[in-house]
């Protein structure tokens, strides 16, 4: 994480600053003023516009009892779309408009969601709850058999015979 955050506020802001100047040597100050406002402004009115769609697909699938095509994945890279686009510079812009487009949004998702689900089979990801009674912690930790294996208990269903409840002998 803290290589990620290294990445983010380091060498995201320098690569900016370098694009800014280049552009703004090739075709001017004000030129380059205007672009990085005119993408602010688009890009703020695309988030909205794609957010809303998102949001909207959403309620028309809940009202039809029917779970959303594109899951809240889709809705937070809309978000963070919107909000590459508002932050002034050429790489967030073009980051942010790739995001806010379906195709390329769903590409992104479909990585995210693979990294995701690998974390969690690795322990890497790990989520807690805190409730009532007590905090838990699932997906992460040590396996308990060899990997692939899935302990259970199996219960006879069988028609006709009565069914009894697990003994506690064990």
């Amino acid at each position: 994480m803290g290589k990620i955050l290294l990445l983010l506020f380091t060498v995201v802001p320098l690569v900016e600053l370098w694009l800014l100047l280049w552009i703004g040597d090739r075709v001017g100050f004000w030129p380059t003023v205007g672009i990085v406002l005119a993408t602010g402004l688009v890009g703020a009115t695309l988030a909205k516009a794609e957010g809303l769609r998102v949001v909207q697909r959403w309620q028309e699938a809940t009202s039809r009892g029917q779970m959303p095509e594109e899951g809240v994945l889709g809705g937070l890279l809309v978000l963070v779309g919107g909000v590459f686009l508002i932050t002034p510079g050429v790489l967030t812009d073009v980051t942010g408009l790739l995001l806010l487009f379906p195709p390329t949004r769903r590409l992104v998702a479909g990585f995210v969601r693979r990294r995701f689900e690998r974390g969690l089979q690795n322990g890497a990801v790990q989520f807690t709850q805190v409730g009532g009674a007590g905090v838990y912690t699932w997906g992460s930790g040590a396996r308990r058999g060899p990997p692939g294996v899935i302990d259970v208990e199996g219960v006879d269903i069988t028609p006709g015979k009565p069914e009894l409840p697990p003994s506690s002998d064990d």
